[in-house]
């Protein structure tokens, strides 16, 4: 008997024992060091040194992929210091509920380490207040991020920090946390259907653990089959977005062509999928200042500095607020008008950089500071704009004579930009 995996109806069954109200991965997380699986892909002593009592852990940044044990490893060392151990995540509360956490750990006598899951997003502001307590000796930070740390925490807290890389999974690990969670959900799993798992979870332990569990609950007589197992799953089988995979290059594709083809509607969507599934919102602001001069550029001056200033925003207030400007600058970008003329100018100059790298400067564009040079005919064809009336000096040559009379820069009618067009053109026509 099969059913929809996307219902996750939770059935008792006769023919099961009865099933523990905890989650699978709650019943899986290990203890003790030697159920951790993984550890030997961890590189570096620090952590080996740590297991065996040898010192007092230092403040740690544990970076790694959505499910690789990052949590798991700083329980673990956490509960292996012997001091009191206080998590937190920075989706679920703010600096405000740290600070409580901070003024109850100034009355222990010994530091409590401060476990901060994803880390990363809190803002600049908000990580730099750690400082003062992980100097005092307060608080030892253990914080958890799948983003870079070198882009993500503020390099003050980085340097009073080890970052410790957790690697994703490998399939070996992945099948030896298939076989724990196998034997906890009494499931029954064929060789081919294992293997689908392992691959669909992708190095991720979280994502396996999470479909073994709702597997356990749909699936109850006999064993899984890979057929069976797609049965369940479906067509499109679990819709997630992949940071990393190919899903996320698939929708932010998606992202920008909805910005360039000027749909409003159709950025948000895609811009806060992306949100909502836990997209760092740094990552869409990025995209969106590269958007605002390659695809807007002239023809609306603005978009750089509403696109530059959504980052400023965004960093001065974090989440839940920061997703505000971000739809502001969303919708901005997506109904101005729209040019590619400068990006496409960029790539001609650089073309003509490549194939002209040691063109000489023509003799009127040097400076002549000294008497050699200026007999030598250094700037004496030079005329200076300032002294015309359109400030604009017609005939002038400004690029190397073996490169000619090219135009990189071609403007376009379209917004701001038409106006640049035709000014060009009076300049020119000028007598």
């Amino acid at each position: 008997m099969t059913k929809n995996l996307s219902l996750f109806i939770k059935e008792s069954s006769p023919k099961r024992a009865a099933y523990s109200p905890k989650t699978l991965s709650e019943l899986l997380r290990p203890k003790e060091w030697q159920d951790f699986v993984g550890l030997e892909d961890i590189k570096g002593e620090l952590i080996s040194r740590l297991r065996d009592n040898k010192g007092r852990p230092p403040s740690l940044i544990f970076w790694g992929p959505p499910g690789s044990g990052k949590t798991t490893l700083a329980k673990l060392l956490g509960r292996n210091s012997n001091l009191r151990f206080v998590e937190f995540s920075a989706v679920l509360g703010g600096i405000k509920e740290v600070r409580e956490i901070i003024d109850e750990a100034e009355n222990y006598p010994e530091p409590t380490i401060l476990f901060i899951d994803e880390i990363h997003r809190f803002n600049k502001a908000q990580q730099d207040a750690f400082l003062p307590h992980v100097e005092a000796g307060t608080i030892i930070l253990f914080g958890a991020t799948t983003e870079n740390p070198s882009f993500y925490v503020t390099q003050a807290l980085l340097s009073r920090a080890r970052v410790v890389v957790v690697p994703k999974l490998s399939e070996h690990s992945l099948k030896e946390i298939l076989q724990r969670a196998q034997a906890k959900a009494n499931l029954g799993i064929n060789n081919e259907a294992a293997q689908y798992i392992i691959k669909f979870s992708s190095g991720d332990a979280r994502r396996l653990i999470n479909l073994m569990e709702s597997l356990a609950e749909v699936h109850v007589e006999g064993e899984l089959t890979l057929e069976t197992l797609k049965t369940i799953l479906g067509d499109r089988g679990f819709s997630f977005y992949d940071r990393e995979g190919e899903e996320h290059y698939n929708i932010a594709s998606a992202f920008i062509k909805s910005l360039r083809g000027s749909d409003a509607d159709g950025v948000l969507y895609w811009g806060f999928r992306m949100l909502e599934a836990g997209e760092d919102p740094r990552f869409l602001i990025r995209r969106m200042i590269i958007f605002a001069s390659e695809d807007i550029g002239n023809a609306d001056p603005r978009a750089l500095p509403m696109a530059t200033a959504t980052a400023d925003a965004f960093d001065r207030v974090g989440l839940p607020e920061g997703r505000i400007p971000i739809a502001q600058c969303i919708t901005f970008l997506a109904t101005a008008p729209k040019s590619n003329r400068s990006y496409v100018a960029m790539h001609a100059a650089i073309d003509a950089v490549k194939n002209h790298p040691s063109a000489p400067v023509p003799l009127h564009l040097r400076n002549a500071p000294t008497k050699l040079m200026k007999e030598l005919n250094y700037g004496s064809e030079y005329v200076y704009p300032h002294d015309s009336a359109q400030g604009y000096v017609r005939d002038m040559q400004y690029l190397p004579e073996e490169i000619g009379v090219v135009s990189f820069y071609e403007p376009k009618e379209s917004g701001y930009e038409k106006n640049i067009m035709e000014r060009l053109k009076a300049l020119k026509a000028q007598e």
